[in-house]
């Protein structure tokens, strides 16, 4: 058993802060953020000089008891124009900073969720925006509409949103074909709620990162228009102007250049600084997986309400465009209650055979003829809704990587209440029952402490356990199991074999067995299909494929499948009394 690991529940949002407060330069950054803030919302209330009163008797005075960071070149308060142009240095960058990633990370999770067209046409409209110098751009807005921060702001942020676009559809890109997204999909989650509660938290450590440094940089941008005569007009306290101002008499006095220049760089670094940590911190807790419900979802018709075939495969294409068809006409029928078998070497066709029943083909993958039938149903053509209402519930599906199969970033508990509570329409309470039964039917100990686990502290066969808990939420009629072994040693290899077996006959389930192992396909089949090259070569009772194959593929596949029996005491000396 994998040894627990304490760490934060993945449920608490206050994981993110934990990390932050236990970080000393966090704190010092978190600090130093929530003084600036406060003394920019509460500058009008605040004991401070008026920050345009004149006083040319004291101009260009260095800190005193009644000038703090002194006074400038028309002898105003430089804490009092600090503070007072802390607010629109904020304001306006947070500004830009949520129009960045609100448009940005919006346009950058659809396209790269989209893939295809949409995703090349995300890319080409980063491209153009990073084509654009920001600083010339708004220096012509600023030509054309004068000295109108807020524009500017929004029109960096338009621009900026490049960054997230780019960081965005990558993250999305990357993790999308994820087994775990996969799963949810073929759980029959809604689009919506697997971009919420699968992508985002995925994505969500960059953008963190972006987002960060886009406020970094924002707040830079204001002061480049000060300094450049293009912030808030005269006399209004600006960062930039005032940074400008001190420029100009650092050769008779060089502090003043010091409080405006040392409290823009320190905001910068710490806004930087705590994006980093919570970053950190969010990546070790991620938000709990919100719960779902099924939507109501008329019941569909039915075309073979006679046939005895749960799943019928009839002359199946399905192609890919760089190559052509990878299966080619492929008929096959899984019957109620029967385990049959869909063996073949890699590049066989068999995934993709498999992934075209439950519509996971991965782009620009396609059926391009033939028909999937399922409990007389018709499923090629299917909306996605309609699918839905089928996938997760009536047809499951196992893979080989239980690992991958499973969020890293939630409890046992997180995949499956939500998933028993979607297909079963019971209360909180009544999943968590429900959990631990499914639990302990798949030879789980201790329930209560696997629901408490993250997918990392489980071995492989447990984790295999818990995903064969997953697809079984939905009571389905069929199951595919794709290389469910492959992972796993010959050990909990043959105690999966006979779960699975086990639980078949139980629940009366029919099984649909992906492998490229005979050895398994022997244990636990009635019937087999051979694949080879995308097309089917042979098909039969599992006895008599094994006793009399007919094939010369098939022939080679049984010969080339080790045989524990034989006398292994002295290696083979050539390639056919390997095979032998």
């Amino acid at each position: 058993m994998a040894k627990r690991i304490d760490i934060p529940p993945t449920d608490s949002a206050w994981a993110p802060l934990i990390q932050l407060v236990r970080t000393p330069v966090g704190v010092l950054s978190l600090a130093w953020l929530t003084v600036v803030i406060v003394l920019a919302l509460l500058a009008p209330i605040l004991p401070l000089a008026d920050p345009l009163q004149q006083d040319l008797s004291r101009t260009l005075q260095l800190p005193s008891t009644a000038n703090l960071l002194g006074t400038d070149a028309l002898g105003r308060d430089v804490l009092a124009r600090i503070v007072f142009g802390a607010r629109p240095a904020l304001s306006g960058a947070a500004t830009a900073t949520l129009i960045a990633l609100a448009l940005g990370g919006t346009i950058g999770v659809l396209t790269g969720w989209a893939g295809g067209r949409w995703a090349a046409t995300g890319s080409r409209l980063a491209d153009l925006l990073f084509a654009l110098p920001a600083i010339v751009i708004l220096l012509a807005f600023a030509a054309i509409l004068g000295r109108d921060v807020s524009v500017s702001m929004i029109v960096y942020g338009i621009l900026a949103s490049a960054f997230f676009v780019r960081l965005a559809q990558s993250a999305t890109t990357a993790v999308r074909h994820e087994l775990f997204v996969d799963a949810a999909r073929v759980s029959g989650v809604p689009r919506s709620r697997i971009l919420i509660s699968e992508i985002l938290p995925n994505v969500a450590g960059p953008l963190i990162i972006q987002t960060s440094l886009t406020f970094g940089a924002a707040l830079l941008i204001m002061a480049s228009l000060g300094f450049l005569g293009l912030g808030a007009p005269p006399p209004a306290p600006d960062w930039g102007s005032m940074i400008a101002d001190a420029t100009k008499q650092i050769f008779v006095n060089p502090w003043f250049l010091l409080p405006t220049g040392v409290v823009l760089a320190l905001t910068i670094i710490a806004a930087n600084v705590l994006g980093d940590i919570v970053r950190d911190g969010d990546e070790r807790s991620r938000p709990v997986n919100h719960l779902f419900r099924a939507r109501d979802t008329a019941p569909l018709p039915s075309t073979r309400e006679g046939s005895d075939a749960l799943l019928t495969v009839d002359d199946l294409h399905v192609n890919f465009p760089d190559t052509g068809d990878v299966v080619r006409g492929v008929s096959f029928h899984v019957g109620r209650g029967e385990v049959v078998g869909l063996v073949g070497e890699s590049g066989s066709g068999k995934t993709m055979t498999a992934l075209s029943i439950i519509g996971l083909l991965p782009d620009p993958g396609h059926i391009s003829d033939g028909g999937l039938s399922f409990d007389g149903t018709e499923l090629v053509g299917m909306s996605e809704k309609q699918r839905r209402a089928i996938t997760g519930s009536d047809i499951a599906v196992i893979s080989q990587e239980p690992m991958s199969a499973l969020d890293p970033s939630y409890t046992v508990r997180s995949h499956l209440i939500p998933a028993i509570r979607r297909h079963r329409n019971v209360s909180r309470k009544d999943a968590v029952d429900i959990a631990r039964q499914l639990l302990a039917d798949v030879g789980l100990p201790d329930p209560d402490a696997v629901l408490r686990r993250y997918p990392f502290e489980l071995s492989g066969g447990m984790a295999q356990r818990v995903a064969i808990a997953l697809a079984l939420t939905g009571s389905p009629q069929l199951l595919i199991a794709d290389e469910p072994t492959t992972a796993l040693d010959v050990t909990v290899q043959a105690g999966v074999l006979d779960l699975l077996r086990s639980l078949q006959i139980e629940r009366g389930m029919s099984i649909l067995f992906v492998t490229h192992d005979l050895g398994v396909v022997a244990d636990i089949c009635e019937r087999v299909y051979v694949m080879k090259g995308g097309e089917i070569v042979e098909s039969g009772v599992v006895t008599e494929i094994f006793t009399r194959p007919r094939a010369e593929y098939t022939q080679a596949l049984i010969a080339a499948t080790p045989d524990l029996q034989k006398d292994i005491s002295m290696p083979p000396t050539t390639m056919q009394e390997a095979i032998t």
